[in-house]
This record gives structure tokens, sequence and C-alpha cells, in this order.
């Protein structure tokens, strides 16, 4: 990758921590996410990191929640990269963790896949080596590649570990999370060793924690990778006067500093050839 190469973006529009109380524009239910992807899409991101939340807002990893949500995204930006999560952040059992990778009509072509465990600022996120590996092989089972969530260095290391054993197969695509208190931050040295450890034939992007948004997107820009924006991690536009954020204005604004770099946004068929997706029609989907 270089500089000036097409730039993906991936949306993370809801996440497992927002709610509309103090996020007002947060989307909870399968018409609200649509509708975000659809003008998220519009605006220039081709994939989605997608999260299901009860009618309570409280997550869920109940399949006909993400069924109804993979639907609803696929009427409204039916060219766009489905990923859903299997975020063991607040259940840590392999049946509800594997939930959203059994849905078809559509089907997800991604899913998160933690390869390490962690403390966020109040609690603890544990993936265990059979968790990996046993959501791994579901994923190879099922054709879904993973979107490979890495907080410290450390973790691409284990990574290399399951691609070198074959529990991971290709094609490679990490999201490096940095801003997160009590894993890396946001930092020069920490981008070098990430990209220095990351397999040559990866895909990867950076995604930042809250403030640290937009400071790891523009790195991850300036050093030809891609990134992760959205609600999901970051509630405000503007972290000196805490005004609210949206998806589309994420979106926007990752865009419009990308084309100054001389990047544009890919488009989702362009974001599925540098990754190494198969193609997908979905315009059948109703």
């Amino acid at each position: 990758m270089n500089a000036t190469d097409k730039l993906i973006v991936n949306l993370c529009p809801t996440g497992m921590i927002p709610r509309k109380a103090k996020v007002p524009h947060v989307p909870t239910t399968p018409e609200e996410i649509a509708a975000d992807v659809r003008r998220c899409r519009d605006a220039g991101a081709s994939m989605v990191h997608l999260h299901a939340r009860d009618s309570d807002e409280e997550p869920t990893w109940r399949p006909e929640m993400f069924s109804d949500i993979l639907q609803a995204v696929a009427v409204e930006a039916p060219d766009m990269v489905l990923v859903v999560t299997t975020s063991g952040r607040n259940w840590n059992d392999f049946e509800k963790r594997s939930a959203s990778l059994n849905i078809t009509e559509p089907s997800p072509e991604m899913a998160s896949l933690t390869v390490g465990s962690m403390n966020f600022p109040t609690s603890a996120s544990v993936n265990d080596p059979q968790m990996i590996e046993s959501l791994a092989t579901a994923m190879a089972d099922r054709g879904i590649v993973p979107e490979l969530e890495c907080f410290d260095v450390g973790m691409v290391n284990y990574a290399n570990y399951l691609i070198d054993k074959g529990i991971l197969r290709g094609p490679h695509y990490f999201n490096i999370l940095l801003g997160s208190r009590g894993t890396a931050e946001v930092s020069a040295a920490n981008a070098a060793a990430f990209i220095t450890a990351l397999p040559k034939d990866a895909t990867w992007a950076f995604a930042g924690i809250g403030r640290y948004q937009l400071t790891a997107n523009t790195l991850a820009m300036s050093l030809g990778g891609h990134v992760r924006v959205g609600l999901e991690d970051n509630p405000y536009y503007d972290w000196s006067d805490r005004s609210p954020a949206t998806n589309p204005r994420l979106v926007e604004r990752v865009v419009r500093i990308a084309r100054e770099l001389g990047r544009e946004p890919a488009s989702p068929a362009e974001a599925r050839e540098i990754i190494g997706l198969k193609p997908v029609d979905r315009n059948g989907v109703r």
C-alpha cells in the first residue's frame, strides 16, 4: 500500500456502549442502522461493522436481531461489505458469540475476531486461545473472513502464530484499535510497531477510541492504511465543546481529509478487491 491508494472506510455505527441518552444520534433499531449505513455509503463508506441491540438499547447476541439488521442494510445499501461482531465484552460462551455467523440471506462476509484479552476502562474482554480458535474455525467453515481486531502488538504476533498454524486463513484484514485506556496509545512508535509486525499480505486499518479517532484515522491515511470510523468508537464531533457526532458527519470529515491527502474513498466493490473478498450481488434482497 502507499499513501495515494484508494481508502477503505469501515463504518462502526452502533457498538455496545453508546446509548441515546448520552449519544443522541446512535442508531439502534434495524431501520435506524440501515438509514445511517445508506447515508454513510453515499458519503464514501464501503464496509460496515454491525452490532445488534434489543428494544431497550441493550446489546444482544440473538441471531434474529442480526438477521433483521443485515436484511435492512442490504435493502438500503445492497453493495456494502457486511461485517458482524463476535464480541465477548458482555458474554463469553461460544454459542452466543458465534450466533451472528449463522445468518443467511444475506450472509455476513466478515466478522470481528479479537485475538487477545485486554482491559477496557471499567471491565475486561476475555478472549482465551480456545475461543479464538473456535471462532476462527467457525468463520472458515462458513466462508467468512475475520476482521482481526488488535489492541496491542502482541495480538498481531498471536495472529501471525495462528496464520502459521493454518487456523487463520487468508485474506488477512487487521483492524488496529488505538487509544483505549489499558492498551496501545496513539503514537508514531506504536503505529510503526504494529505495521512492522503485520503479515506482508495484510490489509490494515487504524481505529481511534474517543478523542483519538481522528488522529488515528489521519495517521493511517498518511501511511497508506485504511480507517474505521463511527459512533461506536467516538460520540463527539468536537471534543473541545462535546458537540454530538453523527455517523454521516464522521464519514464526511474523514473522506474530506482523505481527498486532501490525495486518497479517494474505495467503493464497496473496490474494497472487496483490496481485501480479497468475493464479489457480491444483493440486488434481489427485499
